[in-house]
């Protein structure tokens, strides 16, 4: 095994505890590590607890996804019971609760964590104010006030400190050394466009900020909502929370559909090299989120489905939660491997070695039967367009329709690292457009006077699984209890499927196999490396 030349850590401009390692040869990566650095725990954590506790402690997985993990574990301990039933209007709110947490990660996303991979803060102190906006005008992108923004820019850079956008040059001065940061952009690209990013980058924090006053005011507090507990709601809808609600739900779509859709079809045919890169395992898996009225995984608004290379894009199956297994012989547990959650075990060694040619990451290796599976917006957007059998099937066609043509690329294009950005950015704008459904129809149920939102519920011996979608990916929790206590519980994330180590059979994961082949140009400073891995969202 070559020793890597390239290591990224923390990959994360904000937090995290991710590193890569990568062998890079004739400018280009021939093999490359994803290594978890945190064992969280959780379900050591759960054991022995009531199966309720579930919702609260499960959520702490995550800060930025903890919604999705509540209703995945109430899902889970509802299901040990097959009678249940979810009452409707509970169905409906939870809805709109997981749609403003995709709003808010998606925005987050695109701006906090990946946007400085692709514009240059201060070459938007170049930027000629009147040529700005006539750029915003020709590239439909909502005009802002390009002004303000640059001032705002320029009095960082007097100071001395960059704040919120020092990071990710590698050790590169951008305002000292500007032609040297700017080697890491499209020289192509101009001032203007830069100076749009910026001023969309700002917007883009006050954005998720609005978004997660949705949250908050559904589940009582973000992070951690509380209200999703098993047997439904604890929210009760009121005229006037439905309006608070909606006012900020149409302010974060206007900025999705007024600004960040054109702007990225906007910097995209000056990143067009990275849909030539980063395909991955060409695996894909969604679980389906978004619940009808049917409760059916397949009918969900998000359709669930798999699709595997050797079969071809254009043929989705049915997902089993039960054929999926766990391989630990490249991460530091020293419980078996190839075992379905059910079954599984968590459990850490307590001497460990970092060895990239044996044990090196707290990450599992999931498989679905027997491969490695992408999971997260590309893979929902492809599932959905090619489900011609879901009743969102048309809505999805028609975004990715409009996104391929403006572009100018193929469907399969999309398979790349500048598709599963845009992939992401395009489920934004459906997500939008599915919550005005959401409060629509959660307001005809008030006006009739049927609307229904809890069960008392309580959990009694057996297992359940809940399959849902997390927005950065798929995301399943198996639970087994008895005496009133969970026996067993085991969640295989979205950071299990994308970040995976090699699994048992020496297959690398999900995003170690989209490094292999990227082109790097520097390997101190591997910009391109960095676009494929945030491009998963890690």
């Amino acid at each position: 095994m070559a020793t890597p030349n390239i290591t990224m850590d923390p990959i994360t401009r904000i937090e995290g505890q991710l590193a890569v390692e990568c062998v890079a040869e004739n400018g280009v990566i021939v093999d490359a590590w994803s290594v978890s650095k945190l064992f969280r725990g959780i379900e050591v954590v759960l054991k022995g607890r009531a199966p309720e506790d579930a919702f609260y402690v499960t959520q702490r997985m995550c800060g930025v996804c903890p919604t999705s993990h509540g209703h995945a574990s109430s899902k889970a301990v509802e299901a040990i019971d097959p009678s249940f039933r979810l009452p409707n209007g509970a169905r409906i709110v939870r809805n709109i609760l997981e749609g403003a947490e995709w709003l808010h990660s998606h925005i987050f996303h695109f701006y906090a964590l990946a946007a400085l991979d692709y514009v240059n803060p201060a070459k938007a102190l170049q930027a000629d104010i009147a040529n700005t906006i006539a750029l915003a005008k020709e590239k439909g992108i909502a005009i802002d006030d390009y002004a303000a923004v640059q001032a705002r820019v320029l009095k960082l850079v007097q100071g001395g400190d960059l704040s919120i956008f020092t990071n990710g040059w590698w050790g590169i001065d951008p305002v000292a050394n500007p032609e040297e940061a700017d080697e890491l952009y499209n020289p192509d690209m101009p001032a203007e466009l830069h100076l749009i990013g910026v001023a969309q980058y700002l917007k883009g924090l006050e954005m998720q900020a609005v978004a997660a006053q949705i949250i908050a005011i559904i589940g009582g507090k973000f992070p951690m909502p509380m209200t999703s507990v098993a047997g439904g709601t604890a929210w009760m809808p009121r005229a006037d929370k439905l309006d608070d609600c909606l006012f900020r739900l149409k302010e974060v779509a206007d900025f999705i559909k007024r600004q960040m859709i054109p702007y990225t079809f906007a910097i995209a045919p000056y990143y067009v090299s990275a849909l030539s890169y980063g395909q991955g395992v060409g695996n894909f898996l969604s679980w389906g989120c978004f619940d009808r009225s049917s409760m059916t995984p397949e009918n969900r608004y998000l359709p669930a489905g798999f699709i595997k290379s050797a079969v071809g894009l254009n043929v989705v199956n049915r997902p089993d939660p039960k054929m999926v297994t766990e391989d630990v012989g490249r991460s530091w547990y020293k419980n078996s491997s190839n075992l379905m959650p059910f079954d599984g075990a968590t459990e850490p060694v307590t001497n460990f070695e970092y060895d990239l040619g044996g044990k090196y990451s707290w990450g599992k290796a999931p498989k679905y039967a027997g491969d490695p599976m992408e999971a997260g917006p590309l893979a929902r957007i492809l599932v959905a367009y090619m489900d011609t059998d879901s009743p969102t099937n048309s809505l999805i066609r028609g975004v990715v329709d409009n996104a391929v043509a403006t572009l100018g690329i193929e469907l399969t294009d999309l398979v790349s690292t500048l598709g599963r950005v845009a992939a992401r950015n395009l489920e934004a704008a459906v997500a939008a457009e599915l919550a005005f459904e959401w409060v629509d129809e959660l307001v005809v149920e008030l006006r009739k006077g049927r609307a229904d939102f809890w069960t008392s519920y309580s959990a009694r011996s057996g297992e359940g699984v809940a399959t849902w979608e997390a927005p950065r990916g798929a995301l399943a929790h198996y639970i087994k209890t008895a005496g009133g206590r969970i026996e067993n519980y085991q969640i295989v994330t979205p950071s299990t499927w994308i970040l995976s180590p090699r699994n048992d059979d020496g297959a690398p994961g999900p995003m170690e196999a989209a490094l292999i082949g990227t082109p790097v140009a520097n390997i101190e400073r591997p910009i391109e490396a960095a676009r494929v891995i945030r491009s998963f969202d890690p």
